[in-house]
């Protein structure tokens, strides 16, 4: 027994396994070079390699096919299979092949280490530029912008571009369900077909219960990984007064904290919803950090009139340590109003934090101002 998954980030399966002590091996398909649009699917497999069924019944598997003997074909091919040949297929891009730049792009991915990550984005936009309506292109191009998002090699727009890029995917092929649920990951709650990555708490739980170390995650789960359906959006914040409402405090000009954003999905239709995500992180060339000995970062969300907000209130708890240098991450959701028009809207939000720079530099409380350009799209 085999098992092949279409995620983005494989080692949440390995954690799955280790909880639910699921003992065979499970290949990695994150690009979907199978072409798989809905999972799961079976293939039983006989002894020559040959596939025999797909999507047998469970109940009459055991008699219809793993207690069979299959003969051998008459020519049976056996390939060995090795890591391709880089730098070959990166020869065979002179051809100027959509296929050829798809391939060499692919097996960057698959095969390359992390500092090839921009050879394989510029291969697959290649790709695209030959061949512009090719779906898979579009859908793997968003997976590498994703990984390096995730890598030393990161540009602070990758994860747009990745969301940008399954959204353009799937426009070309609504039918593809491993599309749809790589935005759905990441997307607001009423468009989710239920929680994602809940049970990764749980699981660490049990797995340590059984006095095993669960598997590391290289990449934690975030909030919308975790956030559950909704049938209706509703916003759960009581009310609160508008911190800084007279704009006093003193902007972040000297760029200790630099923000960054992330619509899912790309576009909003109106009646519709999205998800925000932004990301804060210290300016390292400054050698900025936070001050945790003061009050939490707070962000504030001002929506446009008819316009709803998840949360206009949040926060960003304050670790124990007294200086810190990790990114800190706001999520929440915005409903576009049904009789939006098409185009680019403005939401104004901003950001009150404590930052310092370097060891022994001055620490000071600023404010970030975040205009929010939300695309609107016309209804499909």
């Amino acid at each position: 027994m085999v098992g092949i998954i279409q995620e983005q980030h494989p080692d949440r399966a390995r954690l799955f396994m280790q909880w639910k002590q699921m003992g065979w091996p499970i290949l990695v398909d994150s690009l979907d070079l199978l072409g798989v649009m809905v999972v799961p699917i079976t293939l039983a497999i006989d002894e020559h390699g040959i596939i025999r069924a797909v999507n047998p019944e469970r109940e009459s598997i055991e008699k219809s096919f793993l207690n069979q003997n299959y003969l051998a074909p008459q020519q049976q091919t056996v390939n060995t299979i090795k890591p391709p040949d880089l730098k070959k297929l990166k020869a065979g891009t002179a051809a100027g092949t959509a296929s050829s730049w798809r391939t060499y792009a692919d097996a960057l991915v698959v095969w390359g280490a992390g500092n090839q990550l921009d050879e394989a984005v510029a291969a697959y936009q290649k790709a695209i530029t030959v061949e512009p309506g090719h779906g898979p292109s579009y859908f793997r191009l968003g997976v590498a912008y994703r990984n390096r998002y995730e890598s030393s090699a990161r540009k602070s727009d990758d994860f747009q571009r990745a969301v940008e890029h399954w959204t353009k995917a799937l426009d070309m092929d609504p039918n593809q369900y491993i599309w749809r649920r790589r935005i759905q990951q990441y997307g607001p709650r009423l468009d989710k077909p239920y929680p994602f990555y809940d049970w990764v708490p749980a699981a660490r739980q049990e797995i340590q219960a059984r006095g095993e170390k669960p598997e590391p995650l290289r990449v934690e789960p975030g909030g919308a990984e975790f956030a559950s359906p909704l049938k209706a959006f509703a916003s759960n914040e009581p009310a609160r007064p508008k911190p800084d409402a007279q704009g006093r405090v003193l902007r972040d000009k000297e760029g200790f904290i630099r923000a960054e954003t992330a619509f899912v999905p790309a576009a909003v239709a109106p009646g519709e919803s999205m998800r925000v995500h932004l990301a804060f992180r210290p300016n390292l060339q400054r050698k900025a950090h936070w001050n945790n000995e003061v009050e939490d970062l707070v962000f504030w969300v001002d929506p446009p009139s008819g316009w709803e907000v998840s949360n206009r209130h949040l926060s960003v708890p304050n670790p124990k340590t007294a200086v810190s240098q990790e990114t800190r991450h706001i999520e929440f959701e915005l409903k576009c109003p049904p009789a939006a028009r098409p185009g680019s809207v403005r939401v104004p939000s901003y950001a009150l934090y404590y930052a310092c720079e370097d060891v022994n530099g001055t620490c000071l409380y600023r404010r970030q101002d975040v205009v929010l350009e939300v695309q609107v799209r016309s209804p499909r």
